[in-house]
């Protein structure tokens, strides 16, 4: 027992210097820190590995950029030394996302990029001694770019050109000239320039250049289609456009949606088809006529003005007649007596006395006679006529319908067709009339004819049962899924996480278990004999502990021997010292 006593000592010895050397390992503590350390590091150093093998994330630098840019740009990233791609499509220019923004500002400074279009800072950098024809180049140039940026703005448009085409000025009006514009357009996907916005850049353009008329603008988009073509007079009425085609065909869809609601109901929902043709005039006219009538009877002609003049011939004329000459000047006659002075003032051609008053010389009586004069003026028929009819009239509208037959359904439920009657077709035939509204003199034309559709009247198929529709495959499709995906969720709850959480919950439960005092089991008050064998068997156990003590510590001193010598040398010089 000594001997044994002695090595369990040397060995907590020994034991108390190592743990002095490394005292936080040996304990179990510092082992379980240690393995956590190990653990930590290994996730650190494969997450290392992973960020470190990780691709950078790229974002766009520039896009929708000219070829020529797009070659300086790469110039000088590369000079940079900064990784680039492009996209897909080739339409951008990708850098890691942390560095966009400081190289824009860079590529921004040695002025990229460029642009397509220059404007008004090509006049900047103006050199001494420039020509006045360079000078109008790059005035010309510069506007191109101005009204070409001006046009990229609009929200339909991806790209555009303008050409400008000045003609020199001249003192003479006869070789004036008038300047013209081309507008090339490129539009984004699905999308397109309506009449008013194409009308809104032609005029933008033509009132960015002085004397430019907007008849003088031509818009072209990438496809090679003419859509100014409409703005110019003479030209875009010959074909009809968006506008003109919609207001057709909603004419048309009206008059449909009409004559369907009023047969509907008498023929049943699907038994009735229309379809309308609307002859539209979009033509614009401006008249103006004057028409004269032939004059009316006199009876029942007005007078507009009329005008009589009256002259009565007289031999007695103070003024002079008779034939010039010397005759004719010689001086009067001798003085006659008073009863012959009327006739000799009279002349020889006065009535002799007792004549009427007003009375006509005699035939053979020298003298003019009288001479009368009347003019009238009648008014005459006129008509002056000034029409101007707007376009969009009604010229002509058609009216096709087709009737399905009848369906009868008897009492057993079976389905028959029968042909509606004629006086029924006429009735129908009217109301079709009144719905389209129907004008013989437009020259309108309806149809209506009855015939069975095809696939129409089938028999009636009981649909099939619920888990034979197709229509209800896309949601088992669903339901399979959320039922799979919460068997795998139930199945990680149940097998890895529960029982990996059932220690914790067991401390849990005997830490928050109250504290139970241990039950002491009643002593059973024997009689002597048993006390007699429990001494007994008491010994007997003493002395097996003992032996098996013995055995024990003498293999222990074996082993220590053994593997430690150093340890069973310190306990032989104890001994020797002691013995000393």
């Amino acid at each position: 027992m000594a001997v044994a006593e002695e090595i369990d000592n040397a060995t907590a010895a020994g034991t108390a210097d190592d743990a002095e050397k490394l005292p936080f390992i040996q304990t179990p503590m510092g082992r379980n820190f240690v393995r956590a350390a190990g653990a930590a590091a290994i996730v650190a150093i494969l997450i290392g590995l992973w960020l470190w093998n990780k691709p950078p994330e790229y974002a766009v630098l520039f896009s929708n950029y000219t070829d020529r840019d797009g070659g300086a740009i790469t110039a000088e990233l590369d000079k940079m030394n900064v990784k680039h791609k492009f996209s897909d499509n080739g339409t951008a220019i990708l850098v890691p996302a942390e560095q966009v923004h400081d190289i824009r500002l860079k590529l921004a400074a040695q002025g990229l990029p460029k642009g397509g279009n220059v404007g008004f800072e090509l006049m900047e950098n103006q050199k001494l001694g420039v020509s006045q024809f360079l000078e109008q180049v790059n005035y010309q140039r510069a506007l191109e770019g101005e009204l070409a940026r001006s046009v990229m703005s609009l929200a339909p448009v991806e790209n555009a050109r303008v050409h400008l085409a000045l003609p020199k000025p001249s003192v003479f009006v006869r070789d004036q000239q008038k300047p013209t514009a081309s507008v090339i357009v490129t539009l984004h996907p699905n999308r397109m320039l309506d009449k008013q916005q194409t009308g809104a850049i032609v005029h933008l353009v033509a009132s960015s250049v002085p004397e430019l008329m907007p008849a003088n603008v031509t818009v072209v988009d990438q496809a090679g289609n003419l859509i100014s073509e409409q703005d110019k007079p003479g030209a875009g009425n010959a074909k009809l456009d968006e506008q003109q085609l919609k207001y057709v065909k909603n004419l048309q869809t009206q008059v449909i949606k009409q004559v369907e609601s009023i047969i509907i109901p008498i023929v049943g929902e699907g038994n009735v088809r229309a379809e309308a043709v609307a002859d539209v005039d979009f033509a614009q006219i401006e008249q103006a006529s004057e028409n004269y009538k032939p004059n009316s009877p006199p009876a029942a002609s007005a007078i507009r003005s009329q005008q009589t003049s009256e002259t009565n011939g007289n031999g007695n004329n103070a003024n002079p007649g008779g034939i010039p000459g010397a005759l004719s000047n010689q001086p009067p006659g001798t003085a006659t007596a008073p009863l012959n002075q009327t006739a000799a003032a009279n002349g020889p051609n006065a009535p002799a006395p007792g004549t009427p008053p007003g009375a006509l010389p005699a035939s053979g009586a020298a003298g003019s006679p009288s001479h009368k004069e009347s003019t009238t003026n009648y008014e005459v028929d006129k008509t002056v006529r000034y029409e101007q009819r707007g376009m969009g009239g009604l010229r002509r509208m058609t009216v096709a319908v087709v009737v399905n037959y009848k369906r009868l359904v008897d009492k057993d439920g079976k389905v028959t067709v029968k042909a509606y009657t004629p006086e029924e077709m006429a009735k129908i035939n009217d109301l079709v009339k009144q719905a389209m509204g129907y004008n013989q003199d437009r020259g309108d034309a309806v149809s209506v004819a009855n015939s069975p559709f095809d696939g129409v009247d089938k028999p009636y198929e009981a649909p099939p049962e619920w888990w034979r529709d197709p229509a209800n495959l896309p949601m088992a499709k669903d339901l399979a899924k959320f039922l799979i995906t919460a068997l795998i969720l139930l199945y990680i709850v149940m097998r890895i996480v529960r029982p990996m959480m059932r220690p914790v919950f067991k401390k849990i439960d005997e830490i928050n278990a109250p504290e139970q005092e241990p039950e002491v089991p009643e002593e059973e008050v024997d009689e002597g004999p048993d006390e007699a064998l429990i001494a007994e068997e008491e010994l007997r156990k003493m002395e097996e502990n003992t032996a098996r003590g013995y055995r024990e510590n003498l293999a222990m001193a074996k082993k220590l021997a053994v593997e430690d010598p150093r340890i069973v040398a310190n306990v032989i010089k104890e001994w020797i010292g002691a013995n000393d």
